[in-house]
């Protein structure tokens, strides 16, 4: 047996269990042994405890200042640092070499402050979508929106933000960079319903881009999100690729639509003045001839009144002179001669050569 090997026919213990009567060894008087050996070690003389708890001093010492090292950092030029102490903020930190208590009791987190964040909806490009060789990716559930005259639109956009508060930043959302996506889509639908499409395919987008940042960061301040929109800017505007040959011939209808519109503005406004001007001119035509109406009539009236003055005063001759200019006005166009009928030589006028009369106006 293997304790027979040692040439002294003993077992580990000192005795041989071949023996009889041999006793085993008691575990309690080897355990006893070995802590006087410990206390030994330690202990034994004054002089050597005296050394060794100046060991264990100095030990402890280099302990505490190694973990109280661990408490110094650098915050770069473009992060602010944020402390928490037991797990609660207590300050913030600016760039450059800061100390803080080592952990378990204080911990620090840095946030870049000045680096521009961008979140893409409707599309990933190859820096943002992994496992792709294409440089852009179009994600149709993000993009298709419903506009405000009920067409639907394709719309790709980009959301640029920064950290404005840090501690907001860290405690108050948990993904930051999904929340502004999120959000930002949301206000993009808002302000795309309530907008037709030819705005938005248009000059409408100016005004789209800054209603939807508004929006964006009203939201987010109301999240206290600690985050700044710094800019939103649509890349891409068209309609569905399914129905986009349609809608350019829709487009293209309504630019017939306006041109013939155009025209017809022109020749209405080319028309109109000088129907206007025609107008004017017959209207100071009739004003002219009814002053000249008027006043005729105002001469006739007052010949006609100072005819009957000289009537009233010599009847038979005013009648006679009124015969006479009469028949002169209806007969003087006419070849004839007028010879009194009674021929007693009675009359004021027995013989009247119409002709001659006539000539001799002429002359």
């Amino acid at each position: 047996m293997p304790w027979e090997e040692n040439g002294k026919g003993k077992g580990p213990w000192g005795s041989s269990p071949e023996q009889p009567g041999n006793k085993r060894p008691d575990f309690d008087e080897l355990l006893k042994d070995w802590i006087n050996k410990l206390n030994g070690f330690f202990g034994g003389s004054k002089k050597n405890k005296q050394n060794n708890n100046r060991f264990i001093l100095l030990g402890a010492f280099v302990v505490l200042i190694f973990w109280m090292a661990n408490g110094i950092y650098i915050v770069d030029p473009e992060e602010q640092g944020v402390v928490l102490r037991f797990g609660k903020h207590v300050r913030n930190t600016m760039p450059g070499l800061n100390y803080h208590l080592p952990s378990p009791i204080e911990k620090v987190y840095k946030v870049p402050v000045t680096t521009i964040n961008r979140v893409e909806v409707g599309i990933r490009s190859s820096s943002n979508l992994r496992g792709t060789s294409s440089r852009e990716a179009k994600i149709t559930e993000e993009s298709l929106m419903l506009t405000g005259d009920e067409n639907i639109v394709d719309i790709d956009f980009e959301v640029q933000w920064k950290v404005r508060n840090p501690e907001n930043f860290l405690f108050e959302v948990r993904d930051p960079s999904d929340t502004v996506k999120s959000v930002a889509e949301s206000a993009m639908r808002e302000v795309i319903g309530r907008t037709p499409i030819a705005d938005a395919l248009t000059e409408g987008r100016s005004a789209i881009e800054f209603e939807t940042k508004e929006i964006v960061q009203s939201i987010l301040d109301s999240y206290n999100a600690g985050i700044e929109v710094v800019l939103l800017q649509m890349r891409e505007v068209q309609p569905p690729t399914a129905v986009i040959d349609a809608f350019r011939d829709v487009q293209s209808a309504r630019a017939d639509r306006d041109r013939a519109r155009n025209e017809a503005e022109a020749y209405r406004n080319d028309i109109i003045p000088r129907a206007r001007g025609e107008s004017e001119k017959i209207i100071q035509g009739a004003e002219a001839y009814k002053q000249k109406t008027v006043a005729d009539a105002q001469g006739q009236a007052s010949r006609f009144v100072s005819v009957y003055d000289q009537y009233r005063k010599a009847k038979d001759v005013t009648r006679k002179r009124i015969y006479l200019e009469t028949m002169e006005e209806i007969l003087g166009g006419m070849d004839k001669v007028i010879i009194d009928s009674r021929g007693s030589g009675t009359g004021v006028v027995p013989y009247l050569p119409l002709p001659q009369l006539n000539s001799g106006k002429k002359q």
